[in-house]
């Protein structure tokens, strides 16, 4: 399976459905009074956490979500029906960001975590609601409000319980190859894997974890160079990190300061990340020239305070002890603090809703911005003359007229409110 794990889409809640103006005509009730029913609400756009995902594939071939319109009211107060959420399912790991400020908007990460993205719009309100004793007979009602719409921008990071990183042809692929039954490319060539690859690994009947086999990084990886922030970010959610150094040098490397380059990458990306607890595997013993580092390495891993294993993923030896002692490792975790911060997102703030600004176009035009005032002009029917005066209320209660006066505004001057342009009159 191709693993994706960057995608950008389009979603866009359903309207509510249009409030029905009606009155009573039956038998015996000669004047019947206002009987229009409210609209349905529109679909709400929610992500759903699927563990029987593990990729964004899925939206490389879809990438706009529509979801569906309330019902319309209807005579004898008659309600429109409203309609079901759209279920956008996502893979455990996913964080969801709005693409135009870049916020993060949820971290989805437990199987059947829910997060509405974008809220249907409710529905509008039919004239049996406005029916007073000043208004006994009102002949207007609301159309239904828009629902919410914008772009989104998904990342996944793996959620693994032990990371590999190391440089490239360090043995990575091939050590999580013989502890699971991943089964990852192997060859005598560098940047052989390509993209993270999961490994499930079993200690025992009813324990297991899971290991990821993180892409070989290379220096400058954390300021982007190669695939470095692609790969980097797979390893923030893990545990444990087995870094992995060739302890044979075959390749003209010298596994010590490998491992400080790492490291230093590892830091320079997230200074959180560089205290994450690691243990060095010396892999490649098996070959000769491994016998000149393995005392280095050694030394190394006691001044950094490390647990140090050495084996050979070619040969079995040392795989064991490795495994297991990961195992025990994992049963005595105590999970960390979160450090990412996550924005609190509320699609009903009433300080976003009531807010209003004014601005000018290059027209000379005035703007007029905000969630109520844009909603209002949405949800009117400008075909109805009652409708309009109840809209030139509301603007005068929200004190519009003064605000514009203040700014400068003029007769015969044009107001846009959302795509709606009106002729400002004293």
């Amino acid at each position: 399976m191709q693993f994706i794990d960057r995608a950008k889409i389009f979603v866009k809640a359903g309207n509510g459905g249009n409030g029905k103006s009606a009155f009573r005509h039956e038998k015996y009730i000669p004047k019947g009074g206002p009987s229009g029913g409210d609209g349905g609400r529109g679909a709400d756009i929610v992500f759903v956490v699927d563990s029987n995902l593990n990729t964004l594939l899925n939206f490389r071939f879809k990438r706009k979500f529509i979801g569906e319109n309330g019902g319309n009211g209807d005579i004898k107060d008659q309600f429109g029906k409203s309609a079901e959420p759209l279920e956008i399912h996502v893979p455990p790991g996913t964080m969801i960001f709005d693409a135009e400020s870049g916020e993060k908007l949820a971290d989805l990460v437990s199987e059947g975590q829910r997060e509405i993205l974008a809220r249907g719009g409710r529905g509008g309100r039919g004239n049996a609601r406005f029916k007073s004793a000043a208004r006994r007979a009102p002949t207007f009602a609301e159309l239904g409000a828009p629902g919410e719409s914008r772009e989104l921008l998904l990342e996944l990071k793996l959620l693994a319980d032990v990371g590999l990183v190391g440089f490239p042809s360090v043995g990575k692929s091939s050590l999580i190859s013989v502890v699971s039954a991943a089964k990852p490319e192997i060859a005598d060539y560098h940047f052989t894997t390509l993209t993270p690859v999961l490994g499930v690994v079993q200690t025992d009947y009813e324990k297991s974890s899971v290991w990821a086999d993180i892409p070989g990084l290379i220096e400058g990886a954390a300021d982007g160079a190669g695939l470095g922030h692609d790969f980097l970010r797979h390893i923030e959610r893990t545990k444990l990190i087995l870094h992995l150094v060739d302890a044979s040098g075959i390749e003209g490397r010298d596994p010590v300061e490998d491992f400080h380059a790492i490291n230093r990458e590892l830091k320079k990306y997230s200074e959180h990340l560089a205290t994450r607890t690691q243990i060095l595997v010396a892999n490649k013993i098996d070959l000769p020239t491994a016998s000149e580092n393995l005392p280095r390495l050694e030394k190394l891993a006691a001044e950094h305070d490390l647990k140090f294993f050495a084996i050979s993923a070619a040969t079995l030896e040392g795989v064991e002890d490795l495994k297991n002692y990961v195992a025990s490792w994992l049963d005595q975790y105590v999970p960390e603090e979160i450090h990412e911060e996550t924005p609190i997102f509320n699609l009903d703030s009433k300080e976003d809703i009531e807010a209003i600004s004014i601005t000018r176009n290059d027209a000379g035009d005035f703007i007029v911005s905000g969630k109520s005032v844009e909603k209002l002009v949405a949800m009117t029917n400008f075909d109805n003359e009652e409708g309009v005066r109840r809209f030139q209320q509301i603007l005068r209660k929200k004190n519009l007229d003064s605000l514009l006066r203040e700014r400068g505004i003029k007769d015969g001057m044009t107001v846009w409110i959302g795509d709606r342009g009106f002729v400002f009159s004293d």
